[in-house]
């Protein structure tokens, strides 16, 4: 069996948090928080990574994950997941193939497609394969929305290990996008063998216009949008029940299915070890995020966006005050980690480091940033560590790529993997939309183990 590149019809979710604002844009802090998190980037002394080449010629990858049994899965936007054995070589013919259900891509830019794969924690006895997906609009949506996205379940076939039997699909829970962006659906199991499925607010900007509630989806307790939903797949014979511990399922103004909300675009989202969940919430204009974040939490978004206020109405400018608490009077929960947009664009998720080979980095939350613009791929990564208190913003530091012009990468960051080693990769490509062959992937290893480029 031989190494082969991936075929180049591999295409990533575009811009995969979704970027309405724009480069650049700056506005003073509104919290003393937001200013150290700013100064903590640009002060602290960078530690220094290596990259191994994995696989070339994809397009652009949207996950790069385990299944626990030796075997790693590449999973792109348009549909098509490819599996590698225990030896990294990539097997003939795809795991999956859901092209033929999707909505058409803009082959310049579009947010929709195959927005995440999990797989069941049984996987290796029982074959279940969960994917979010956008398919074309269903019948009885309102008229002039973008897609109809799908969580489906598919098994492996039981000829063929490395393929999933196409001719059975479980679609378990849908819903109508009133836009093309802001679909969130990075799905993970928890430890605890629910499904978190992650929604964005709806799409457009500023969590307004068709579609959207008044005061915003993410707000708004009766909508899907704009929150992390959590779903027993196991108890009901249709795979779709309520967790009898959902923090609002006895509580008629929420959505029974709601574990967390007010949220803009929360594409990446990661489980460590000890149970919590780190959640990457894409901003508009000024501010990125990530979120430590507890069930029941709410995240502000559209009051807040990071630890500052926004005004929909004026969302290049952080009022000066807003709202401490939601419309049920709950607090609004602010992030670990934000940073502004002066050189950035859009946070991109990765995960709590807990494996072997860079021992440094183990307790060090990893995340970058798409790019700097939007012509040549300059994106950054980063780790940051919590305060001594362990309150407040935590400390963020560049990591500095060995071998690369300016210490950074050249390239879009477009997602992290993890393999069942807790080791890190990165899943990158040249391009800023989903066209051509330039997609690799790359695992993070010690600068002295980077091979010469």
């Amino acid at each position: 069996m031989k190494k082969y590149k991936i075929p180049s019809t591999l295409i990533l979710l575009m811009l995969l948090s979704g970027i309405t604002g724009c480069i650049g844009n700056e506005a003073d802090p509104s919290t003393d928080a937001g200013e150290a998190s700013i100064s903590a980037l640009e002060n602290k002394s960078p530690p220094t990574l290596g990259l191994k080449l994995i696989a070339t010629g994809l397009t652009a990858p949207v996950q790069y994950i385990s299944s626990d049994d030796g075997r790693m899965f590449a999973v792109d936007q348009t549909g098509m997941v490819e599996v590698f054995d225990e030896d990294g070589l990539m097997q003939e013919g795809p795991f999956m193939d859901l092209r033929d259900r999707m909505v058409d891509l803009s082959p310049g830019y579009d947010e929709r497609g195959l927005l995440g794969m999990a797989f069941h924690p049984d996987f290796v006895e029982n074959g279940r394969v969960f994917v979010f997906y956008s398919a074309p609009l269903r019948s009885g949506a309102p008229e002039g929305y973008s897609c109809t996205n799908r969580l489906s379940l598919f098994t492996v076939s039981e000829d063929d290990p490395d393929a999933v039997d196409m001719s059975r699909e479980r679609v378990i829970f849908q819903i109508d996008k009133p836009q093309m962006n802001h679909n969130g659906g990075a799905i993970t199991f928890g430890p605890d063998g629910y499904l978190y499925l992650p929604l964005g607010d709806g799409g457009g900007a500023n969590d307004q216009g068709p579609g959207h509630s008044e005061g915003g989806n993410a707000q708004d307790t009766s909508s899907f949008y704009g929150k992390i939903l959590r779903i027993d797949v196991d108890s009901a014979a249709d795979g779709y029940a309520i967790p009898p511990d959902n923090p609002f399922i006895n509580d008629s103004a929420y959505l029974p299915e709601i574990w967390i909300l007010g949220l803009r675009n929360p594409y990446g989202i990661a489980f460590d070890s000890q149970g919590r969940v780190f959640v990457a919430d894409a901003g508009q204009n000024l501010w990125e995020e990530v979120d430590l974040v507890e069930k029941g939490g709410n995240y502000g978004w559209n009051i807040r966006e990071g630890t500052h206020c926004f005004d929909p109405e004026s969302p290049n400018d952080s009022p000066a005050s807003c709202p401490e608490v939601g419309a049920k009077g709950e607090p609004l929960i602010d992030p670990i980690i934000e940073y502004d947009h002066d050189n950035h664009t859009v946070v991109v998720g990765g995960y709590l480091y807990e494996g072997q080979d860079l021992t440094d980095l183990v307790g060090s939350y990893l995340f970058a940033d798409w790019s700097s613009n939007f012509d040549q791929g300059d994106g950054r990564l980063y780790l940051a560590r919590p305060e001594a208190s362990d309150e407040g913003l935590w400390k963020a530091e560049e990591i500095t790529i060995a071998g690369r012009p300016d210490g950074r990468i050249g390239e879009f960051i477009r997602a992290f993997g993890r393999d069942g080693e807790g080791e890190i990769y990165l899943l990158t490509s040249e391009v800023l939309g989903p066209s051509g062959d330039s997609g690799k992937i790359y695992k993070l290893v010690r600068a002295e183990d980077q091979a010469p480029t």
